[in-house]
């Protein structure tokens, strides 16, 4: 049977914060995963990190969990932080290309799932172009990536939730739009498995 060790570096919306279910979109995909596989995740969550902090993180604990005995995968689950942090594109975009250049030269399979929109249209706006400039860098490499801006930012049900909520989180209609791109996008042949049968 194969070893699968999958290691997620994110903001908050890994540990669901937000959702009543507490599943996020994490919970969901996973529970989506072929019952018998032997597939370990390792959700790394923090919470207001730039790409830079993103890439330290990477190197420090990210790589520690991966096992020479396992197939090694790594999602890279970006926020919108660096407009915040004041980094500039051209920065954003070169730290995390030092994260999926450095993912490959240790055997590391990446996954990258992109920034969500905040429903604020002038925010948005930054945010489109962080998006954009991420997409880029990881099409360059043929690496797997979830474009969740341009489909949620316009989503009634996404913006609904979190223009309401404090912090500008999703609850369970936002965290299931996420799990149903990342599903969609590849996920299943990127780790070389077959959907569960939810039916």
């Amino acid at each position: 049977m194969r070893s699968i060790r999958v290691v997620i570096l994110g903001d908050e919306l890994l540990t669901g914060a937000g959702d009543p279910k507490g599943l996020g979109w994490l919970g969901r995909v996973q529970a989506r995963l072929p019952k018998g596989e032997d597939v370990a995740f390792f959700p790394l969550a923090m919470v207001d990190e730039s790409t830079g902090e993103l890439l330290e993180r990477w190197k420090s604990e990210g790589l520690k969990r991966f096992s020479p005995d396992s197939e090694n995968y790594l999602v890279v689950a970006l926020s919108s932080k660096d407009i915040e942090a004041g980094t500039t594109i051209s920065r954003s975009r070169l730290n995390l290309a030092s994260l999926l250049d450095d993912a490959q030269r240790e055997g590391v399979k990446t996954f990258v799932v992109g920034p969500t929109p905040k429903g604020n249209p002038e925010y948005d706006a930054e945010v489109d172009h962080l998006n954009a400039g991420f997409y880029d860098v990881v099409k360059r490499r043929q690496v797997k990536y979830v474009d969740c801006f341009n489909p949620l930012k316009d989503h009634e049900g996404w913006l609904s939730e979190v223009t309401s909520h404090p912090r500008t989180l999703p609850g369970q209609v936002g965290y299931g739009l996420i799990a149903w791109l990342v599903l969609n996008r590849g996920w299943f042949e990127w780790l070389g498995l077959t959907e569960e049968d939810q039916s």
